[in-house]
């Protein structure tokens, strides 16, 4: 059980909300600064972020979101669920945190100068700590459930790449099995899986890849798109070949499908964005579901469409309806349940063909997830009907302000 939070210390915390607005990506960029001098924290972490301010930008508006919401924590729930999962994807421990919290009332210090007194430090080491004790109580809670399950694991196991499966020029497929050829855990559809790579010449690196094959106890699959300046994809597409041993977490994240509910689905996605809806809907496909499924998916032609074939015959099945937009050409063929779109999903088609009813699951580019999410929200959709994952990110500058 967490200490409740004493009232001096929300009142000051709550107090310090223009400073978070005005200097909270300051304070951020200073405490990555003082984390990262550490190596053991700096190996934890995606690089790729800090040179592209992704990190310091999610990390920012997430202290922002405790500030404003420092009275009743329990809104933030959703945005703690998913920062508890990354952080077991990475395998973040309790002896982590002293690192953080060092580095987080450091920054304050030095960016608020004179405005950081006595008070305000101790305000916030309270804070910081409450804060802590809630991550890492969910924390071991999910590593234990993840120890308890046939096949389930904490830590990093080694993966063998059983099969290598080339979906077009710029995506791969990866079947991965377990080297030491037992079981492994059954993920929830929509989950991802989190790597620790050394690839030489760049160090150690962290990735999360969702997971785009049903749910199985024998292997997993993802799907890896080519990004010019990726350093772990570009090796991946040229350097992984069938027999590499990755190091792999297990099964991870808050974005799935509420089989409790029987409301419609729709997923809404773009790009590489696919690969947890495919998860999904191959596993609504075993358990043959009486639930409306409705496939929205925009890609740059039907070449890069990578799963275009299964959907036609889900479609064919009457399995799902779809609508695929493709930015440079409209196919001339028909397809059963099918309507083919030449451009781009616009807001606008969006607000036109919503089913309120629905619970929407979207995956896709930043700008594309926040956009989608502004504009159900602005129609009226509940949270829990509007579900989302930023693919292949380590973070999600977007998430304080749409969970909170």
């Amino acid at each position: 059980m967490v200490a409740p939070l004493s009232p001096q210390t929300r009142e000051i915390v709550k107090a310090c909300v223009p400073s978070l607005s005005a200097k909270g990506l300051d304070i951020t960029h200073e405490m990555y600064k003082r984390m990262l001098a550490n190596e053991e924290i700096r190996n934890l972490f995606n690089m790729s972020h800090q040179k592209d301010g992704e990190q310091p930008k999610a990390l920012a508006l997430a202290v922002l979101a405790y500030a404003k919401h420092i009275d009743h924590p329990g809104s933030l729930q959703g945005m703690l669920e998913r920062i508890a999962e990354k952080h077991v994807g990475l395998n973040i421990l309790p002896e982590h945190y002293p690192y953080v919290g060092k580095a987080l009332l450091g920054a304050i210090e030095h960016v608020l100068g004179d405005a950081a007194t006595p008070e305000v430090m101790a305000a916030w080491a309270e804070a910081y700590t409450f804060l802590a004790d809630v991550l890492i109580n969910r924390e071991a809670q999910i590593y234990g459930d993840h120890e308890s399950q046939l096949g389930g694991w904490v830590g990093w196991r080694r993966f063998k790449v059983a099969e290598r499966i080339s979906e077009n020029d710029h995506v791969i497929s990866l079947v991965l099995v377990p080297e030491d050829g037992k079981a492994v855990m059954l993920h929830k559809p929509g989950q991802y899986l989190s790597f620790k790579f050394n690839i030489a010449g760049h160090g150690p690196q962290r990735r999360n890849y969702s997971i785009s094959s049903a749910p199985s106890n024998e292997s997993y699959k993802i799907t890896v798109k080519r990004h010019d300046k990726g350093v772990v994809s570009n090796w991946l597409h040229t350097s992984c070949d069938v027999g590499a041993i990755l190091e792999v977490s297990a099964p991870a994240g808050d974005f799935y499908i509420d089989e409790a509910s029987e409301r419609p689905i729709i997923f809404l996605s773009t790009g590489v964005g696919l690969t947890p809806m495919i998860s999904m809907l191959e596993e609504l496909v075993v358990k043959t579901t009486d639930r409306s499924i409705t496939y929205i998916h925009g890609a740059h032609n039907v070449q890069s469409d990578i799963f275009a074939d299964r959907i036609k015959e889900l479609a064919s099945r009457n399995v799902l309806k779809a609508d695929l937009f493709y930015t440079i050409e409209e196919p001339q063929e028909q397809a059963t349940n099918i309507t083919f779109h030449k451009g781009r999903i616009t807001l606008d088609w969006i607000e036109a063909t919503l089913d309120p009813e629905a619970i929407y699951y979207i995956c896709g580019s930043m700008d594309f997830m926040r956009d989608t999410v502004e504009r159900l929200r602005a129609l009226g959709l509940p949270k829990d009907q509007v579900r989302y994952e930023l693919f292949g990110s380590a973070s999600d500058p977007y998430l304080a302000v749409a969970s909170a």
